[in-house]
């Protein structure tokens, strides 16, 4: 049953009541004080939690005129891993399967053939043993192995997830790496940051993450920028749907009461820009040109939007959060870096779109970033490649599209598995209630 027109209005009012208590303008300022004050070293329990690589500027460049420049890399690869999600059978086994591909912009299709399989399962029972050796199929261009989950107690369907995905996304890195010679972009972070937050979320999850297992799949993004930093080849993760909120908890427990939900929103409040804005024409050509923004340096106008440039910060160290796994003072969950500690560390820069309002952000380890120029050819790549796409780069996009596994597809396998282990899905009132096919 619908809402009947008088119902949609009244809850329309509501909108109202909202917007009148919310001052922009106050936002405004906030981001401005917060770019200017703040963001220049913020500062988290007496350690620099994000601060400038180098430069502290927002820039803009045109649109049609980076869309048409020539790239920094002539080849670039893309990774991504898909999954079939959690699934709980009546027989106690949880299990999810990973799907990891590699694709390379111009195309390869040897490469593309590739994959890397990973299938996790959490048992009930403590008796049983589902690990696998790795195994090959289709004439060697499937790697693929049955991972058994360490037992847990609760949130055995984040377990198998996150170790199928980054097992899968990592192996298939390390074994193809060597096919990379100019810049391999993850899609996603350059770290399996999921695994990192268990801490934060259990206590019986933050010991989980230093056993065996999990150990070993965090060593294998380790080893991945080891291997890169020895062939002076750029490693970078795109991410888009960035999720962070390190600067807006920073920032609240030092009493600063920020009105974003997320460190996006923030980013995006202060690269937007308006045709009421102070400075928003300029020549923003190339990679240079600052953000025109109002007398309070962050002002947003009640005009429409300008998207005609593309936005844009500087790089950032982030030592905060997720992040903060793999920042120098830290341990890195025991693992041992060959590098300097500090080589690790995630940086990064944050892109707007404002053709699709979609804010993105670009990660690679301070290794490669550390270099001006490795930084500028980061920058220029990735802005061209969004001017293009009006998304993520296109090796990313076809990365993308090799590893996802289809809603068809994942009720086939799981129909299989189901097969297999002669035991059902256990089902929801959800599945029932939406009209979830199952198979």
């Amino acid at each position: 049953m619908t809402l009947d027109p008088i119902h949609v209005e009244n809850i329309a009012r509501l909108a109202y009541g909202i917007a009148g208590d919310v001052d922009t303008t106050d936002h405004e300022d906030l981001a401005g004080r917060v770019w200017n004050d703040w963001l220049t070293g913020l500062r988290r329990d007496g350690r620099v939690v994000v601060e400038p690589v180098a430069d502290h500027e927002r820039r803009r460049t045109a649109i049609d005129d980076v869309a048409l420049a020539e790239r920094p890399f002539g080849t670039v690869h893309g990774l991504d891993s898909g999954t079939i999600n959690p699934t709980t059978f009546k027989n106690g086994l949880v299990v999810d399967v990973a799907h990891a591909a590699m694709a390379a912009e111009p195309t390869d299709l040897d490469l593309h053939r590739d994959r890397t399989i990973v299938a996790t399962v959490h048992a009930g029972d403590s008796t049983a043993d589902f690990d696998g050796a790795w195994t090959r199929r289709d004439d060697g261009h499937t790697r693929q192995r049955v991972l058994h989950a360490p037992r847990v107690n609760r949130y055995a369907e984040g377990v198998v997830h996150a170790l199928a995905l980054y097992l899968a996304e990592g192996t298939h890195a390390l074994d193809h790496a060597d096919r990379v010679e100019e810049l391999l972009v993850l899609d996603g972070p350059i770290y399996p940051k999921e695994l990192f937050t268990w801490g934060d979320r259990d206590p019986e999850l933050g010991e989980l993450a230093r056993e065996a297992k999990p150990q070993a799949v965090v060593e294998k993004y380790i080893r991945l920028v080891e291997r890169f930093v020895e062939r002076d080849v750029p490693l970078a993760g795109f991410v888009k749907n960035p999720s962070s909120r390190t600067v807006v908890r920073t920032l609240s427990r030092k009493g600063f009461e920020s009105p974003w939900p997320d460190d996006t929103a923030l980013f995006t409040r202060l690269l937007e820009r308006r045709e009421g804005d102070i400075g928003s024409g300029g020549d923003g050509s190339g990679s240079g040109g600052n953000v025109g923004r109002g007398g309070n340096d962050g002002g947003r106008g009640t005009d429409a939007r300008l998207d005609d440039d593309l936005t844009f910060t500087t790089w950032f160290h982030s030592r905060g959060g997720a992040d903060g796994t793999m920042a120098a003072d830290a341990d890195a969950l025991g693992i041992d870096r060959e590098l300097e500690p500090e080589l690790y560390e995630p940086t990064f820069m944050v892109l707007y779109d404002p053709r699709t309002d979609v804010t993105y952000k670009l990660e690679a380890p301070y290794a490669f970033t550390r270099d001006a120029e490795t930084r500028d050819r980061l920058t220029r790549q990735v802005l061209a490649d969004v001017a293009t796409t009006r998304g993520p780069p296109a090796a990313v996009g076809k990365a993308d599209a090799l590893a996802r596994i289809d809603a068809t597809e994942k009720a086939a396998l799981r129909r299989k598995f189901e097969e297999r282990f002669d035991s059902d899905q256990q089902a929801t009132y959800d599945d029932h209630r939406w009209g979830k096919d199952r198979y």
